[in-house]
């Protein structure tokens, strides 16, 4: 029988600490843009505030339902169906901003896109459970486990959203390895990825422009190598202790989508390398929270859920994190919590929930 009759106080605690600080800094970042372009300094605080509610309520739900419910194949198949369709139809939509990625409806947007991870975390979870001493049968495990990962990085690949595409692929990477997958089927698919990653990122110009930015961005510091030194001025700049909040300079029309890709540059530049290390740790509490909850889960179908929902967060603020640093070229992955963005908020704080039902039922 499970002994735990609460959730888990740290991962809850981090979690809404962490959506705190996104509509703090999504105010500071935005402010000033907001009030130039729509008339109100709160226009994107008050959608956030929105979302925020919303995937606070969705949270709350999902930590009260069993996640064992979720075990149903009507669950996993629907969802994944519905996924798919989602990221088809976009297609058939209008272009916004030269890509196919949202869905638009009365004043409504949604990124289909954000319902592919937890719809894969979702079938792994399923399918992986009674596999685990088969995982290395290609044929009848490896090759059906990755087939929607395939189909949904495929599609995603064409909106065109590359990053969110490698998001979904990280994800599958790490709920194949604590299934126990041999190493070898990762080197082979790292391998078999190397032709197509090639044509994607050198035969596409835009993409192509981010990789000679990150390798040399005083190449070109008014084109190509904007974005990462506008970034990377505003971290040098924020110093031990930030300028102070809603201080910064470089999100005054300097730093490319401040209160979105760049938000963490801004947290930079006006909470200081203080402010910075302790998202930093936020996330590596979650992180620590979420491994603890999957090796205390003796349910191999909860254990998956719990490695696939902590890995898709951290997976994204690193790889977020890491393109502010300059650590790793220009890709449109969002702070998990505290950029703006409310189909990612709702959809992240929603699978926290489902997580945190996992920890209340962990032994």
């Amino acid at each position: 029988m499970a002994k735990r009759v609460s959730v888990d106080r740290w991962l809850f605690t981090v979690t809404t600490i962490l959506v705190f600080v996104g509509l703090v800094m999504v105010f500071s970042a935005s402010a000033v843009m907001a009030k130039e372009r729509y008339g109100s300094g709160y226009y994107f605080l008050l959608r956030q505030l929105g979302w925020s509610a919303g995937g606070i309520a969705a949270m709350v739900v999902a930590m009260r339902v069993d996640y064992r419910r979720y075990r149903h194949p009507a669950v996993v198949f629907s969802l994944l169906g519905f996924t798919t369709l989602m990221l088809i139809s976009v297609f058939l939509l209008d272009r916004a901003h030269h890509t196919h990625r949202w869905i638009h409806w009365s004043g409504f947007s949604f990124q289909p896109s954000e319902m592919a991870k937890p719809a894969l975390i979702l079938f792994l979870a399923f399918f992986l459970e009674s596999r685990t001493r088969s995982m290395n049968d290609w044929r009848n495990t490896l090759i059906p486990a990755i087939i929607p990962t395939l189909i949904f990085v495929g599609l995603i690949v064409f909106q065109p959203d590359l990053g969110t595409a490698i998001a979904c692929a990280a994800i599958t990477f790490c709920m194949l390895f604590v299934a126990g997958l041999d190493l070898r089927y990762f080197g082979y698919a790292m391998a078999a990825a190397v032709l197509p990653l090639y044509f994607l990122i050198f035969h596409v110009a835009y993409r192509r422009d981010r990789v000679m930015a990150f390798l040399n961005p005083y190449s070109d510091p008014q084109g190509r190598g904007f974005h990462i030194i506008q970034s990377m001025i505003a971290v040098s700049t924020g110093g031990i202790t930030g300028l102070g909040l809603m201080e910064g300079k470089q999100k005054l029309f300097y730093l490319p989508e401040p209160h979105t890709d760049f938000i963490f540059a801004v947290t930079a530049e006006e909470l200081g390398l203080v402010g910075s290390l302790i998202i930093v740790l936020l996330f590596a509490t979650f992180l620590w929270r979420g491994i603890r909850t999957a090796l205390r889960t003796q349910d191999m179908f909860g254990r998956f859920l719990a490695i696939g929902i902590t890995s898709m967060e951290v997976v994204q603020a690193f790889i977020n994190i890491s393109v502010v640093l300059g650590l790793m070229p220009t890709k449109g992955i969002p702070l998990p919590f505290v950029s703006y963005g409310g189909s990612s908020l709702f959809v992240t704080l929603a699978c926290v929930g489902i997580l945190l039902n996992i920890t209340k039922q962990a032994e």
